[in-house]
């Protein structure tokens, strides 16, 4: 057995040493895998889907629901038992809650790609497939490489500027709550950074001082983005078990045991988040029943807290067994995008999301796994650090209802970005 000290620096190292073209790091509970060197693929856009195999693109326009095209699309591809990875993006939602007319011809939905190179890292030590004897071991020296190298220094972030008028588009959507229009909407900020940035080098700091749900490095499609997710989205298991983790209710976390209990102990007893929680949920565990077999459905844990980085949550899990004439993209349409990062009711919620937010992209969207035995996973994409041709930014949120204070909120979206504002590494 091969064993592997830091997890995190040897994702890092194998994604920063460039050896081996576009990839998706994913680290679920105790498994860390690094997918790259792409086959192929399936890209869907606003308009036209892209079939990738062998050098080969077939691209052609496509019509209904965005999940059941990809599903097909990957059904048509030799995937040869390999697992599918890439991202979906908010935008992805507007089709199955009717906000289409707020899209714009080729806005890209979703990035999916099967690796030639898979490097899994769990407790059993170091499994390699698809690489050449030659890649095999320079994989090998680059983890045992990784083990020694020092952490990198990050570079200051400015998180308090405002450009997007964010205390106003919030105190707009507390009027539209409270005149009836919806429950809650989740709103956030971008932060743009002065700077291009190391991907890599942010993803080993970041994760080193932070507790996420699931964590992702990629870069694939001419985006790059580096998070720690605080929670799921959806997870579908080989018992066909139905998974979703809400997360809603945040106060700061790290900041001494005084402030840190006094802070838990706020949030536990604070009206406005028990209700933005709870409504949550509620509404969690209506979309699992839509997919699950009658009866199956249960919550667990329920309102616990639960620490992320820079911040703890009010959280809860809702399970259900997935019905038999239902697939694991059936439950990602119903449970896209997460209750906590768009509002309630969802499809109200959506709307008020794409009329008072900036465009979102991958940002609560999701990072997908999605193995050939129809297994699959999304883990929300939050407390991230994103990179394009275009430059690099920063985004946070928070969950806007009736009792909320715009001043609270912006408050709240600071604390998020302190769990990967601090870890930004200039490249």
């Amino acid at each position: 057995m091969e064993y592997v000290a830091d997890p995190a620096a040897a994702m890092a190292h194998l994604a920063a040493a460039d050896r081996f073209g576009e990839y998706v790091i994913y680290e679920r509970p105790g498994v860390w895998v690094f997918a790259a060197d792409p086959l192929g693929g399936v890209e869907l856009d606003v308009g036209e889907l892209r079939t990738v195999w062998a050098g080969e693109t077939t691209a052609r326009g496509w019509t209904g629901s965005p999940a059941q095209v990809i599903d097909a699309a990957l059904a048509d591809l030799p995937l040869d038992g390999r697992t599918a990875y890439g991202w979906i993006g908010f935008e992805f939602c507007a089709y199955a809650l009717a906000a289409t007319d707020y899209l714009t011809q080729r806005t890209p939905l979703a990035h999916l790609m099967i690796a030639r190179i898979e490097v899994r890292i769990d407790a059993g030590g170091i499994a390699i497939s698809g690489a050449t004897p030659s890649e095999t071991c320079d994989i090998h020296d680059l983890i045992a490489e990784s083990q020694s190298l020092t952490l990198p220094v990050a570079t200051p972030v400015d998180v308090r500027t405002d450009p997007t008028n964010y205390r106003d588009r919030v105190a707009t959507a507390i009027a539209e709550i409270r005149s009836g229009g919806y429950q809650k909407v989740i709103l956030s900020r971008t932060v743009e950074l002065p700077f291009p940035v190391d991907l890599p080098a942010s993803y080993r700091l970041g994760r080193a001082h932070n507790t996420p749900a699931r964590s992702f490095l990629l870069r694939l499609g001419g985006l790059e983005a580096a998070g720690f997710s605080p929670e799921l989205v959806a997870s579908v298991d080989d018992d066909r078990i139905v998974t979703t983790e809400p997360l809603a209710g945040t106060r700061a976390f790290g900041r001494g045991v005084d402030a840190d209990g006094a802070a838990r102990a706020e949030l536990l007893a604070d009206p406005k988040e028990i209700v933005e929680h709870a409504i949550s949920v509620q509404t969690s565990f209506a979309e699992i029943t839509a997919v699950a077999a009658p009866g199956t459905c249960a919550v667990s844990d329920f309102m616990a807290v639960r620490e992320r980085g820079s911040v703890q949550h009010l959280a809860s899990t809702v399970r259900g067994v997935l019905a038999l004439d239902r697939s694991s993209w059936d439950a990602l349409e119903v449970l896209f995008p997460s209750v906590t990062a768009s509002g309630i009711p969802k499809r109200a919620g959506v709307d008020s999301v794409f009329r008072n937010d900036e465009p979102r992209g991958l940002y609560s969207g999701a990072v997908v796994a999605v193995s050939a035995s129809g297994a699959f996973e999304a883990t929300l994409v939050l407390r991230a650090v994103y990179q394009n041709g275009k430059g690099a930014w920063l985004r946070a949120g928070a969950g806007i209802v009736g009792q909320s204070r715009p001043e609270r909120e912006f408050e709240e979206t600071c604390e998020k970005l302190g769990s990967i504002a601090p870890y930004v590494v200039k490249a």
